[in-house]
Order: structure tokens, then C-alpha cells, then sequence
């Protein structure tokens, strides 16, 4: 049996002999964990490949991070491309994952010949899921939270956070809180849908809605903008995947009620 030292450095963090873990990085690789599960999960409900979650989780993983990392880059200039890699120093953004591990749906459908959009509603309930418990370790890192708090009553955790000494709106909870309440609705809409892509369609109309909300209150110098602007690269995106979301939403309206017609029509035949 290995006896295991573990030296508390910071509220950051802590040492396993010499390797430095930080609770930020332990929480997201929990995240991708339950994520898996909860995929898993839904599959056996569903009756659908069980082969799916951990094929998709080998292709999207690697790729959210990765481009997690590029996101944040492009937003906020390194001061060489080394540092680009670098990304046990931070610097990860939620909506950079989002497009890498995207991509990586893309990748592993195209090989595996799985359906896209059935891919895209399974990973969906559990993306929120894992954005839900990753904003907790927003809070370790020191990351993400509100503007500054004036009014004393307000002055209390969790509503607000101590960040140098100075209270701001904890954001990085409120996404999470909302977030779970996402998953829950996304979970039942999943496993009680038989349109497909109607799962991704609610993710895109509630992360959208709430992140785009929340941005408003983050403090400025938490915020990605363009060209330091007063503009705020996420707070566009998720105006973006909103309407993208009521778009889907239209299209398979639409689709479905094709589809009656045409049912109509054939059934109706000799009576026409």
C-alpha cells in the first residue's frame, strides 16, 4: 500500500509527492467523468450503442481542451507560442471547449458512423452537466466571478466572493446553479423526445440564454472582448447559438409537420 503525502501549497491546490494538482483541473477531469456516465446512462435508457460515450469522449475530450486553450489565446495574446501549450497555467475558455469538442462529435461520427444529431442530443445533457460542476472550480481558480458588491447585504457567500480582499457577485455559482437546473430539463427531454436534435436545440436556447445574461454582471477584466473593446466575445456567441437553437427548433417544426401532410395525403388517397 503506497503511502500518499499530500502538502496542502494554496487554496489553488495541492502537492502529491511532487506532482502540484490544482482543485480547478481535479474538477474539470471530474466533470468529463460524470459526463461519461450520465451518457452512458442515457444510451442503456435509450437502447443505443453503449460503444457511443466512450468513443465520443476520445475524439471530443482531447479536442475541447485543446481548443479551450486556442479560444482563450486568440482573445488574450501569449508572449510566445510555446505558452499556447502551456495550459496547466490556466487559461481555458467554456465556449472554445465547446467548439473543439464539436468538432470532435464531428470526427468520431464521420469514422464510427454514428448519426450526428442523435451524437449532438446525447452529449448535450451531459456538456451542461459538466459546465454545471466545472464553474465550481472557477472558484479555486480565482475565475470568472461577478462585478464588484456595494451593498452590504449582499456581502455574504454564496451571493457574492471575496476575491483580494474585495467582494464581487459569484457568477461563476449562479452559471452553475443554472446550469444543473439545464441538465435536468435536458436529461427529461432526452430520454422522453423522439425528435432528434431537439436536445441540442434546448442546450444551444438555455446555455445561450443564460450565459449571455450572466456575462453582463462579470467583471470586465473576466471577460473576453474584441480587440479590447467594450465588446464581449461571449456574450455575442451566445446570442449567436440562441437563435441558432430557435432555428433547429423551426426546422424540425416544420419537418414534422411535413410529415403528417405527406402521411395525410397517403393515407387519404382513394378518398382524394
Amino acid at each position: 500500500m503506497y503511502n500518499i503525502h499530500m502538502k496542502m501549497l494554496s487554496s489553488q491546490g495541492f502537492y502529491i509527492f511532487n506532482l502540484y494538482v490544482t482543485f480547478y483541473g481535479l474538477i474539470i477531469a471530474s466533470a468529463m467523468i460524470v459526463g461519461i456516465i450520465v451518457a452512458y446512462f442515457i444510451c442503456t435508457k435509450k437502447n443505443l450503442n453503449k460503444d457511443m460515450p466512450i468513443d465520443l469522449a476520445i475524439f471530443a475530450l482531447p479536442l475541447a481542451v485543446i481548443g479551450a486553450r486556442i479560444y482563450y489565446c486568440l482573445f488574450n495574446p501569449v508572449s510566445s507560442f510555446i505558452e499556447v501549450f502551456e495550459i496547466w497555467k490556466g487559461g481555458l475558455a467554456i465556449y472554445g471547449g465547446v467548439i473543439g469538442g464539436f468538432l470532435g462529435v464531428i470526427l468520431c461520427c464521420k469514422i464510427k458512423h454514428y448519426s450526428l444529431a442523435q451524437a449532438c442530443d446525447l452529449a448535450a445533457p451531459c456538456l451542461i452537466l459538466g459546465q454545471a460542476i466545472g464553474r465550481i472550480g472557477c472558484y479555486f481558480a480565482g475565475c470568472c466571478y461577478g462585478v464588484e458588491t456595494t451593498i452590504d447585504s449582499m456581502k455574504v457567500f454564496p451571493i457574492s466572493v471575496q476575491i483580494d480582499g474585495v467582494w464581487h457577485l459569484s457568477t461563476f455559482f449562479y452559471e452553475s446553479f443554472l446550469n444543473l437546473i439545464g441538465f435536468i430539463i435536458l436529461l427529461c427531454v432526452v430520454l422522453r423526445s423522439k425528435k432528434i436534435g431537439t436536445t441540442t436545440a434546448l442546450y444551444l436556447i438555455y446555455y445561450g440564454t443564460v450565459r449571455c445574461i450572466l456575462e453582463q454582471f462579470r467583471d470586465p477584466k473576466e471577460c473576453l472582448t474584441i480587440l479590447n473593446s467594450s465588446l464581449r466575445v461571449s456574450q455575442i456567441l451566445s446570442f449567436v447559438l440562441v437563435i441558432v437553437g430557435v432555428v433547429i427548433i423551426v426546422i424540425l417544426s416544420k419537418k414534422v409537420r411535413w410529415v403528417q401532410s405527406h402521411e395525410w395525403i397517403q393515407n387519404n388517397k382513394k378518398r382524394l
